[in-house]
């Protein structure tokens, strides 16, 4: 088996039909982490390029996605582009489903590590350890630095023991393995996450390394599935690429954060589905990774024995690793470049505390998981519209006006949602208390989406469609560290702000009772003890007969500090430095490719 690099088809695909995906291009990257957009596809004047962005920014209570290539099409066959699904051929419509199914799996273990988990993990663990668990999430937002590795190396065929000589191709020769692994990694887990959390101390260090490989297996498969995108798909249709990712990576994501969360809530279970109570969920994570273990298998079966890949034309350009490196090292070498990542790392900021901790901080007090789970299920068809609606905003020279302006509509959210968690009623808790945390989930969802789709729509007017895969890459890559670098320090700091402490028991007597004398003594410098952070810190403090009482809580202040570092930058250095990238001609954002192959 010998390892091909940039190898090229026999016999050209027939023109107007599958454009060529190549090294060059790298490949686009697709996160999730902002609300995702229905469709994005914009025209740039000067190279007639049609091209779709994406980026998302997961959370716990959005999730959450990023950014297709840049691609050449005549202006005439943008016009071509089919109206709607039903408008596609058979070929294209075979192509959008399996694309879909593709972003599901992968949406499965990004809305475990983004969404479920650190509200699965909040009951033993503080918001510093939870931000320790983030780092897991890395991966998706810096796989820039090895999607030209994925996009470079393949193989076309492989000799396996039984199955013999199977095809692969550029994309399914790590599309398959990658699944494969990841199948076999939910399978394995399905047998043994229920011991690792429900463990009294919780091993942080080994959930994050778990989530951690799972996210990179996710992020390499998402860079293969950008690019087989782009051959899968007639070029007259490649924007509908951009579409397939929005419904399938939003499918996978919400499956796995709030349909899950709903349905592993024993209070939900019994609420909606059982005459009688029961004390357990509908849905245990086991089964849950199990089911999706042999998806993933079943998946990957089917690609390898049914799904041929198209081969590529004789034009495609050869270009290696190096090249791409070259050439993504050439575009951060400009200064307006430098500018725009410099944006994109501090814009996040303002909002970081709201998206990172909000919902956290509804179910400490008492909000249901299963209920915040439904707001955020409510909020989802919300985000396809919006998205629409955005996109037709985002039209135009001024792609950024919108961000901007909905920049200070999400500062505005991020202290509006400070009020309504300061708010919250005690148990239970009313339909009017629910409407609100709806309204505003959807209004935050809003003003994202806008952002979303501002920025993705500056992105594919700035890109170099000669090299529009590696510069949309490189673009969504730093809008999406600006979402992920932020949260670890975020949810680290309300632990540093928060002053709580176990109080002894109000009455004295009860300190005489040998088992809560001995109770207070382990709550008190032991485990969670004297803290009262963690949820089992309090519980701790609780069982030895004493109350947490809370002097300063971190989360108000770390949001406060939040939103003005982030209007402080909006007003002195993003809005002056957004009005001068705008006002450059495209060719300022160019780099020179005669220099690529020296």
């Amino acid at each position: 088996m010998a390892a091909s690099k940039g190898a090229k088809a026999s016999s050209p695909t027939p023109k107007g039909k599958r454009p060529s995906a190549t090294g060059l291009n790298g490949t686009p990257s697709s996160e999730a982490v902002e609300k995702s957009g229905l469709l994005q596809t914009r025209q740039n004047g000067d190279a007639g390029t049609a091209s779709t962005g994406k980026d998302a920014q997961l959370n716990p209570a959005s999730t959450p996605i990023d950014g297709k290539s840049g691609v050449s099409v005549s202006e005439k066959q943008a016009n071509q582009e089919a109206s709607g699904f039903m408008d596609l051929s058979p070929q294209d419509q075979r192509a959008m489903i399996l694309l879909v199914v593709l972003y599901l799996l992968q949406g499965v273990p990004v809305g475990l590590a983004f969404g479920t988990m650190p509200f699965l993990l909040k009951s033993k663990l503080s918001y510093g350890d939870i931000g320790f668990f983030m780092l897991c999430t890395y991966p998706y937002s810096l796989k820039l630095f090895w999607s030209p590795i994925v996009d470079s190396t393949f193989v076309n065929e492989l000799q396996l023991p039984l199955l013999g000589k199977i095809s692969l191709g550029r994309r399914k020769s790590w599309i398959v393995p990658v699944q494969t692994v990841v199948g076999v990694m939910f399978w394995y887990l399905s047998s043994n996450v229920d011991q690792l959390l429900l463990a009294d101390l919780l091993n942080v260090k080994l959930i994050t390394l778990i989530f951690f490989v799972l996210i990179l297996f996710a992020a390499t498969q998402d860079i293969a599935v950008d690019g087989w995108a782009l051959t899968l798909l007639s070029q007259e249709n490649l924007s509908y690429a951009s579409t397939a990712q929005t419904v399938g990576l939003n499918s996978g994501y919400f499956l796995s954060f709030t349909v899950f969360l709903a349905f592993n809530s024993v209070e939900f279970s019994n609420k909606y589905f059982r005459s009688t109570p029961l004390d357990y969920p509908l849905l245990s994570l086991s089964a849950y990774m199990r089911f999706w273990a042999i998806g993933f298998l079943l998946v990957t079966a089917w690609l390898v024995v049914f799904k041929k890949e198209d081969q590529e034309a004789d034009d495609a350009p050869d270009m290696d690793v190096k090249q791409v490196y070259s050439i993504m090292w050439r575009i951060c070498r400009l200064k307006h470049v430098q500018t725009f990542i410099l944006i994109h790392l501090v814009a996040k900021i303002g909002f970081q505390a709201n998206e990172a901790v909000t919902g956290l901080k509804l179910v400490e007090k008492g909000f249901g998981k299963e209920d915040l789970a439904l707001a955020v299920l409510i909020d989802f068809p919300f985000q396809l519209i919006f998205g629409y609606l955005a996109a037709r905003w985002s039209k135009g020279d001024r792609a950024l006006q919108p961000w901007v302006v909905a920049f200070f509509f999400r500062l505005g959210f991020a202290v509006l949602s400070m009020a309504i968690v300061h708010g919250m009623p005690k148990a239970p808790i009313g339909k009017g208390y629910f409407f609100i945390v709806i309204a505003s989930t959807v209004a935050g969802s809003f003003a994202s989406t806008v952002q979303f789709v501002g920025i993705s729509a500056f992105h594919t007017q700035i890109a170099d469609p000669l090299i529009g895969g590696t510069y949309m890459t490189l673009l969504n890559t730093v809008s999406n560290l600006g979402g992920t670098w932020p949260r670890y320090f975020v949810l680290k700091a309300v632990d540093l702000f928060t002053i709580s402490s176990c109080q002894p028991p109000s009455s004295s007597s009860l300190l005489k009772d040998p088992e809560i004398a001995k109770l207070w003594a382990t709550a008190s410098t032991g485990v969670g003890g004297n803290e009262c952070t963690s949820d089992l810190g309090k519980a701790a403090c609780s069982a030895a007969g004493g109350e947490c009482y809370i002097e300063r809580d971190g989360y108000y202040w770390t949001s406060t500090l939040c939103v003005v570092v982030g209007a402080a930058l909006l007003v002195a250095f993003i809005i002056p430095a957004c009005r001068k990238l705008q006002a450059l001609p495209p060719s300022a954002w160019r780099v020179n490719l005669q220099s690529k192959t020296k």
